[in-house]
């Protein structure tokens, strides 16, 4: 199902909805071309969460992890990735193995480091909105997927 998103509030919106649905596990794929919205959901997801301080995009550090809200939280971003071999520097195969809090990947299309159940969120610059279309893979995901849309919808 994709869902319409009129601005960057709407996409605020959208993160701190899925937030309380998230669980300790729970990996999220954020996929998008520059723009489309992807660390402005994740600041959401994060704030909403109650991470203190103001999230930022993981650019250059490539993962950043926000302690101290009801659920640990490991932002990454591939963007600047250019090999599989260099994830492996940054242990992001050990933080997503490790389910102790919850996982946002940006450009998670770049590579295959999210585990088979997860959430698949692509953003897309759709005229002066956005369109956000979430697919879960595997029974997790899946359920994450509908609960997280449910929510949207109810909220207009």
């Amino acid at each position: 199902m994709t869902v319409r998103l009129a601005d960057a509030a709407a996409t605020a919106r959208a993160g701190r909805l899925l937030a309380p649905l998230l669980a300790a596990g729970d990996a999220i794929g954020l996929v998008g071309e520059l723009g489309a919205g992807k660390t402005a959901l994740a600041q959401a997801v994060i704030a909403a969460l109650g991470a203190p301080g103001a999230a930022t995009s993981p650019t250059f550090t490539i993962v950043d992890e926000h302690p101290g809200g009801r659920l640990p939280v490991w932002h990454a971003d591939l963007y600047r990735i250019e090999r599989a071999r260099d994830l492996e520097e940054i242990g992001l195969d050990e933080i997503v193995g490790r389910g102790a809090g919850v996982v946002l990947v940006e450009w998670a299309d770049r590579f295959a480091v999210l585990p088979a159940d997860h959430l698949r969120v692509t953003l897309a610059v759709d005229g002066d909105g956005r369109t956000l279309d979430a697919v879960g893979t595997g029974p997790r995901g899946r359920a994450l997927a509908a609960a997280w849309l449910a929510a949207l919808a109810a909220s207009g």
